[in-house]
C-alpha cells in the first residue's frame, strides 16, 4: 500500500535540511512537533512552493514552474484518487479553542475525519509520521499540534506542519498547484467514479502576491476558475464521460463571469451563497483509454484574468 505520509515526510525533510536555501524557517514546538514556516515570517520562494505542493500531493505528483504569458504551475499526478482527494484536498476543518485552519495534505489519510469521503476512496494510510499543510497566518501552538497528532494516531514529535498564508509566494504556488485536484473533486461531485481516473495533468497561472489575504484569495481562485486547464486519462464507458463533461468547467456555473473577489463581495463574503459548481477548472480534456475518444469542454477566460491579475507580460 502506498503511504502518502511516508513519501511526503521525505519531501519535508528536504525542506528542513535546505531551510536557508528555500527561505523557510523551521520551528520545533515544545511537544516536539516540527512546523515549517513557508511564508508567515519567512519569505519562502519558488522552490519552497514546489516542495510544499508536492508534499500536499503525498509525493505522488510533480509540480514544475515555468514562464508562459504569465508564470504557471504544471502539475502531473498519478494515483489521482489518493494523491488529490486522500491527500491534497483541503477537507479537514481544524478548530482548537480560538485557532482555525483548513487542513490539507496526507495527514488527512491518517485522521480520516472526512469519513464518507474516505469510505468512498477505500484508502487508509498507515504511517508513524504525519504531514499536514495549513493555509494560515499563524503557526499553530502545542495544543493544536497535540490535537492533530492525536487524530492521526502519531506522537507529536512525528508531526510535521507546513504553513503559509494565502498572500505569499508559496501560497500563490500551492493554490494553483491544486488545479488537477479541483477537477478530480468536481468529477467526484458529479458522480464520476474516481477509481476510473488513471492519471491527470494540469496547469494554472500563478497569482501575483497580493497586499492582503482577502485580495490574494480572489486572485488565486481566479487562476484556477478562469485560467486552469486539466487533462485526465480515464478507463470508463464513453457514456460516463459524456454524462459529466459539460458540467465540469467553471463556466457551467450560474456565478461564472465575475472575478472571484467581486463575487465574494456580492454575496456578502458568504462562501455558502456561491454556486458550488463554480469551483472547477476553466477547461477540461478527457482521454478515454478504453475507446480512444477525446472529450473537451470549457476554455480560458483571458478577460477575467487580465482584470484580476493584470496585463500579460
Amino acid at each position: 500500500m502506498i503511504s502518502v505520509n511516508e513519501r511526503a515526510s521525505k519531501i519535508v525533510n528536504e525542506m528542513i535540511q535546505g531551510g536557508e536555501e528555500l527561505g523557510v524557517e523551521v520551528l520545533k514546538l515544545k511537544n516536539g512537533a516540527i512546523a515549517v514556516d513557508a511564508g508567515i515570517k519567512a519569505r519562502g520562494g519558488l522552490k519552497a512552493g514546489k516542495y510544499f505542493s508536492e508534499a500536499c500531493l503525498g509525493g505522488l505528483g510533480s509540480v514544475d514552474l515555468c514562464m508562459e504569458e504569465r508564470p504557471h504551475v504544471h502539475v502531473n499526478v498519478d494515483h489521482p484518487a489518493i494523491s488529490c482527494m486522500a491527500s491534497q484536498f483541503a477537507g479537514w476543518v481544524i478548530k482548537v479553542e480560538d485557532y482555525f485552519a483548513m487542513g490539507s495534505g496526507p495527514a488527512r489519510a491518517l485522521a480520516r475525519v472526512e469519513e464518507k469521503l474516505f469510505r468512498e476512496l477505500k484508502y487508509e494510510d498507515k504511517c508513524e509520521k504525519a504531514v499536514i499543510a495549513l493555509e494560515t497566518r499563524k503557526i499553530p501552538n502545542e495544543k493544536v499540534a497535540d490535537f492533530i497528532a492525536q487524530k492521526c494516531g502519531v506522537r507529536p514529535n512525528n508531526l510535521y506542519i507546513l504553513a503559509a498564508p494565502t498572500a505569499s509566494v508559496v501560497g500563490s504556488i500551492q493554490i494553483s498547484a491544486r488545479i488537477v485536484e479541483t477537477g478530480v473533486h468536481k468529477l467526484h461531485e458529479l458522480g464520476f467514479d474516481m477509481g476510473k481516473i488513471i492519471c491527470g495533468s494540469g496547469s494554472a497561472p500563478i497569482a501575483p502576491v497580493a497586499k492582503n489575504d482577502l485580495e490574494a484569495m480572489g486572485k488565486t481562485n481566479d487562476c484556477v476558475l478562469y485560467g486552469g486547464r486539466t487533462m485526465y486519462f480515464v478507463d470508463a464507458d464513453d457514456s460516463e464521460v459524456e454524462k459529466v463533461i459539460d458540467e465540469v468547467p467553471s463556466s457551467a456555473s450560474k456565478d461564472y463571469g465575475l472575478p472571484f473577489l467581486e463575487l465574494f463581495e456580492k454575496y456578502d463574503r458568504d462562501f455558502f451563497k456561491i454556486d458550488p459548481k463554480l469551483f472547477s477548472p476553466a477547461e477540461i480534456t478527457v482521454n478515454n483509454t478504453r475507446t480512444g475518444r477525446v472529450f473537451h469542454s470549457g476554455g480560458i477566460n483571458e478577460e477575467i484574468l487580465r482584470k484580476s491579475l493584470g496585463a500579460l507580460v
